[in-house]
């Protein structure tokens, strides 16, 4: 029996732009290609101004990434993106002749959307249009379709966490748009997301936000990041007793809490506790707003005694770089749903540090597996620090609290069984109850 296709369309490839989103989509394709039954094609948009690769040549809109044979750049230089509505600006010849020319070479059985950021809503419209019997998937990374700022849920004019979209709030935060714009915008995002016969999101927190938005609870399944097994370097136990290295690792963005984990560093003496150190390894800094950028660089020139930062790092060498801490700390100030870097965390028996609130709360257990602060709280951080700094006694107890990763191979089972169950519907094929086990 031929093995079935599976398209995966993600916002950018870790190759040109890496980040937690991009990186997990691409390793979910990789352990794709090991499955007996389905054989995968990752789509990566790319091309400026928000990626640095460029097309090979001005008519071509698609092309193989470094001469793989399942992986594709689709370029959209020239495209406009609206993020208002999530769309591409006089793009009808991106979907209608690019894409759709690729979906009619490939007929993939299904197109899983890891994310629509910067290719637009109106690609999923495409897939139905072009291949109506194919089921459509989608990953939620984040709010993006609920929120205009960003996807973050965080409000633009004092950074006050949002747990409520309307019209009338959103409008506050975006003045320049009447409410009954974020009405049609909402009603927009919903009717082609209408078209998705299968909605995946990480968390518990992620699902009923989205629930509570309109999408259908029967149409969303709770299934964390699949991670691969990750080379665990053996703990460092030649400082015992000392546990004061703290790491932070992934974007230099303002949600990501940088600023919150340096002022922390710099409001108590440069340092939270006597001897803590901090590494930072973190990239994309330079992508970000002036004002943010001179901002964490001089909290970096200020807290230099006891701060390294170390710069972006390829994740191949998370492991190495994990050994040599004694926690990670998680400091983001919006709800994050299912950060990859507490899996990675875990997986090298490292405790966390971590923001109260949404996806980082509920991975991580208070006085468990990690600690808590208020979120977006330098002194509530820098108390945190200096209550897990030197205690071997604390970080013992919550690494013995540490659970199992979820496995890449586990989480491939419950993919490839709902896609089965989702091409069987589709074609009115009975299906085995094996199948129906995984992806219930």
């Amino acid at each position: 029996m031929p093995r079935r296709k599976v398209l995966f369309v993600c916002h950018n490839h870790p190759k040109v732009r890496p980040g937690g989103a991009e990186e997990y989509a691409h390793e979910l394709h990789r352990a794709l290609r090991e499955s007996p039954g389905w054989e995968p094609t990752f789509l990566a948009r790319s091309g400026p101004p928000h990626s640095r690769s460029r097309r090979p040549h001005e008519d071509v809109h698609v092309s193989p990434v470094d001469c793989v044979d399942d992986e594709y750049f689709l370029y959209t230089d020239g495209y406009d993106f609206d993020w208002l509505y999530g769309t591409m600006r006089h793009s009808k010849e991106l979907y209608t002749r690019h894409l759709r020319r690729f979906l009619l070479a490939l007929r993939p059985d299904v197109v899983h959307f890891q994310h629509t950021l910067f290719i637009g809503y109106d690609a999923i419209r495409e897939v139905r249009r072009t291949l109506p019997d194919v089921p459509i998937v989608y990953t939620l990374h984040e709010f993006l379709p609920i929120c205009r700022n960003k996807g973050q849920m965080v409000r633009t004019m004092d950074g006050e966490l949002c747990a409520e979209e309307t019209p009338r709030r959103c409008s506050e935060c975006f003045p320049e748009h009447s409410p009954q714009t974020f009405f049609l915008r909402k009603r927009f995002i919903q009717a082609q997301l209408g078209l998705v016969d299968l909605f995946v999101a990480p968390s518990r927190m992620l699902v009923e936000r989205y629930v509570e938005w309109g999408v259908p609870r029967d149409r969303i399944v709770l299934e964390d990041y699949g991670r691969r097994a990750l080379a665990v370097p053996a703990p460092d136990a030649s400082r015992p007793g000392a546990r004061d290295r703290l790491g932070f690792f992934g974007q230099m963005s303002p949600y990501k809490g940088i600023d919150v984990l340096l002022e922390a560093f710099r409001r108590h003496g440069r340092s939270p506790a006597p001897h803590a150190r901090l590494w930072v390894h973190g990239a994309n800094l330079d992508l970000q707003e002036h004002d943010f950028r001179d901002t964490v660089e001089q909290l970096l020139a200020d807290t230099g005694e006891h701060v390294t930062f170390a710069g972006p790092y390829e994740p191949h060498e998370v492991g190495a770089l994990m050994a040599a801490v004694d926690w990670v700390v998680v400091p983001s100030v919006w709800w994050e749903n299912s950060p990859l870097v507490i899996q990675e965390a875990f997986a090298n028996g490292r405790p966390v540090i971590c923001s109260d609130i949404g996806g980082m709360a509920e991975k991580v257990a208070e006085g468990v597996n990690g600690l808590h602060f208020r979120t977006g709280d330098p002194d509530s951080l820098g108390e945190t620090i200096g209550r897990a700094v030197g205690n071997e006694e604390l970080w013992e107890s919550l690494r013995g609290g540490i659970p199992p990763v979820h496995a890449m191979s586990d989480h491939v089972a419950v993919l490839t069984g709902a896609y089965e169950r989702l091409v069987r519907e589709r074609r009115g094929e009975p299906w085995p109850e094996r199948v129906a086990a995984l992806s219930s």
